[in-house]
């Protein structure tokens, strides 16, 4: 997948988070991070 959409990208790093494929507990927050602000960033902008 290239060009994943933003709801894709959602679901793909959700995937992650839930089935715990991180590296460390450091990671898990960025992934989390990510998650929210793409999550603000569609509520608010789009």
């Amino acid at each position: 997948m290239k060009n994943p959409s933003s709801q894709e990208l959602l679901k793909y790093l959700e995937n992650k988070i839930s089935q715990g494929d991180y590296i460390d507990s450091v990671h898990k927050i960025k992934l989390i991070t990510t998650v929210e602000m793409i999550q603000k960033i569609l509520n608010t902008e789009f």
